[in-house]
């Protein structure tokens, strides 16, 4: 087992520009090379992966609404979990001395220093995202904002029971969007009223789409119409 530090794969939040996105989400690659055996296939165990779906969210209505609605929907894209630093420094510790001894290069002490390190690298990230709460509108809908996750949610951390059933309940997504972007060629559609105008959003989920949410902030803005299609990314 290849360990990874986070900050050696992952983009500080601080240093995620939002772009604007085309109307279509790039294709995957192809997979290349040969394609395994049939035998190879049925013998292969099973992968747990993603299904990521890509969506468009056209909301129209009130000019002045809109404008409103979009003020308040920005926000920093920060989900506050809280974190147990000493479980991740233990379960670090773990996964590095429990290597087999002719790949583990270095000696218990050595693994305690690199969970230690790990812990404190997770934590001083942790702290910079949540010092961009309230001050950050780089997202440009924030689910966060618009349909907060309580404290006492936050509280149990991200992979709880009770926090992934209140995330399905009321988000109906696990995990937030990702890829957020203002649609600049949203379109109207049909011609709209004078003084009525549209605005879009795209973005990616894991699985599920998040007509939970969008179900509450609909109710809490009556004067705008929301419409969330899943779009195909084949």
């Amino acid at each position: 087992m290849a360990l990874r530090f986070p900050w050696e794969t992952e983009t500080d939040p601080s240093e995620s520009p939002i772009t604007p996105a085309p109307d279509m989400p790039p294709r995957l690659p192809k997979p290349r090379g040969r394609r395994p055996s049939r035998a190879a296939q049925m013998s292969a165990p099973a992968l747990s992966t993603s299904i990521w779906l890509y969506h468009h969210l056209t909301i129209k209505g009130p000019a002045n609404d809109l404008a409103a609605f979009a003020a308040a929907a920005q926000g920093p894209g920060i989900i506050p979990w809280q974190i147990d630093g000493t479980a991740i420094e233990e379960d670090i510790f773990i996964r590095a001395v429990s290597q087999p001894g002719g790949q583990r290069s270095l000696t218990v002490a050595g693994c305690r220093i690199l969970a230690r390190q790990f812990r404190e690298r997770i934590e001083a990230r942790e702290a910079r995202a949540r010092d961009r709460i309230g001050v950050s509108r780089a997202c440009p809908f924030d689910l966060q904002v618009l349909v907060p996750i309580p404290a006492s949610i936050l509280s149990l951390g991200h992979t709880h029971p009770t926090a992934l059933s209140w995330l399905a309940q009321h988000w109906g997504i696990t995990d937030p969007p990702r890829q957020i972007v203002v649609r600049p060629a949203a379109g109207p559609g049909r011609r709209q009223k004078s003084g009525h105008g549209v605005i879009g959003y795209g973005f990616f989920t894991a699985a599920t789409s998040p007509t939970a949410a969008i179900s509450t902030i609909a109710q809490r803005w009556p004067a705008l119409k929301f419409q969330l299609l899943p779009i195909s990314t084949d």
